[in-house]
């Protein structure tokens, strides 16, 4: 009986360590092709896929981040406003369940507000009112529960260049956010977790260029 115990909890062990290999394989696979995908044909097969990984696993919150973040690249791969905002709603569908398995998290909080900063951006005109407080509010929460974050500073700091330059303001405020998120890239710790978001430095630090250094030393 006992042999037969161990013999049993070898084989759960067994299978416990391959479903980890599988989930890290399947991970390390899908982030890059998320972020290198050039046609929606391409990047709606790694959706597919991750969206696979995360119904298989159903206790990470990760594989459903990197499928929203799949879904905004798939909507600025469209001109339509319907098509953009079919595949705005179902990140935000994927932002709900990364949130559902990992509540109050900074990075999905963040997503969240990138989501709404993006559906605004569609069709400033009308839905400014609607969708800058709903960015607003995620980004600041997000900021709140990590303040280490850059992404969620970068994606601030974005923010509030858009809405000065909506209605005319300054942009000193934004330029802040932003250069505060590039000073976090290099100064926060890496992640114990290897499949937690790690990009943006590249884009902030164009991003400052184009925004906040245009007309230096000319």
């Amino acid at each position: 009986m006992k042999k037969n115990l161990i013999l049993l909890l070898s084989v759960l062990c067994a299978s416990l360590t391959f479903a980890n290999g599988q989930f890290e394989k399947a991970m390390g696979k899908n982030i890059p092709a998320m972020f290198s995908a050039e046609n929606p044909e391409d990047l709606q097969a790694v959706i597919n896929n991750l969206n696979r990984v995360g119904e298989a696993e159903g206790d990470r919150w990760e594989p459903y981040y990197y499928v929203a973040f799949g879904y905004i690249r798939m909507s600025e791969m469209y001109e339509k406003v319907e098509d953009k905002d079919k595949y705005l709603d179902l990140a935000m569908k994927a932002v709900d369940q990364g949130a559902t398995i990992k509540p109050n998290d900074s990075e999905l909080e963040s997503m969240r507000g990138y989501v709404n900063m993006i559906k605004l951006t569609v069709d400033p005109a009308s839905r400014g009112m609607t969708y800058s407080g709903l960015a607003f509010a995620s980004f600041q929460k997000a900021i709140a529960l990590n303040p280490d974050n850059p992404r969620a500073h970068f994606l601030m700091g974005r923010m509030q260049y858009g809405t000065a330059q909506f209605m005319g303001g300054g942009t000193d405020e934004a330029c802040g956010s932003l250069f505060k998120a590039l000073v976090m890239f290099d100064e926060v710790e890496k992640s114990e977790n290897p499949f937690a978001p790690n990009w943006g430095k590249n884009t902030t630090e164009r991003t400052i260029k184009q925004l906040c250094e245009k007309g230096k030393g000319e």
